[in-house]
């Protein structure tokens, strides 16, 4: 499936298709629209890039193998809930005190009655990530895209975006911490506002 002909349908539409046929493919075009978002989420959590990047790929196989044992309305929401109890569970086992596992997690995260307000505030907060991506410098946003989205090395992006491989690996860096302030500063006035 080429992802590129699916950007007009909408999340829950691809979540309807994935639970009308398991086919993991619709499952992971949605997951491929948060990947960014997510990394930024479990960055934020562990403060270590490498640790982040990993927990992402858990966050997505643990979605891939349970999803479709919950009717989830708010997916932007839930991943969010998913991601960060990921990343709550991970830091209390390095403190060495006992985590839930995930699939408890997600039952919480999947309530029946979900509480609105809480749903809006995740969708809020993922919308301001989005913008922020939006916000940096078209080189650091295609690097960043390319390396964190694509999975793409710094020699690729340098061959495919003619940069230079220092040009490459500073716009990436450049593009991380601009998103990550422009986030807090998004997140600060919204908090400022309510």
């Amino acid at each position: 499936m080429n992802k590129d002909n699916f950007d007009h349908i909408t999340d829950q539409e691809l979540l309807d298709r994935f639970y009308a046929d398991h086919n993991n493919e619709w499952l992971g075009i949605v997951l491929r629209r948060y990947t960014l978002l997510l990394l930024g989420v479990c960055m934020k959590y562990l403060k270590n890039e490498e640790e982040a990047r990993d927990s992402v790929q858990q966050v997505f196989l643990k979605t891939i193998t349970e999803l479709h044992k919950y009717k989830v309305a708010y997916f932007k929401s839930w991943i969010y809930m998913v991601a960060k109890n990921h990343c709550l569970m991970k830091l209390r086992d390095r403190q060495g005190k006992s985590a839930v596992t995930i699939t408890d997690q997600m039952s919480i995260a999947n309530d029946d009655e979900p509480d609105q307000q809480q749903h809006l505030e995740k969708d809020q907060l993922l919308d301001q990530m989005t913008t922020a991506l939006q916000e940096l410098s078209q080189e650091q946003k295609l690097c960043v895209t390319l390396f964190y989205l694509e999975k793409r090395s710094y020699h690729e992006i340098s061959r495919q975006t003619g940069l230079t491989l220092m040009q490459v690996k500073s716009h990436i860096q450049n593009g991380k911490r601009n998103l990550k302030i422009a986030l807090d500063q998004k997140i600060r006035k919204h908090s400022n506002d309510q």
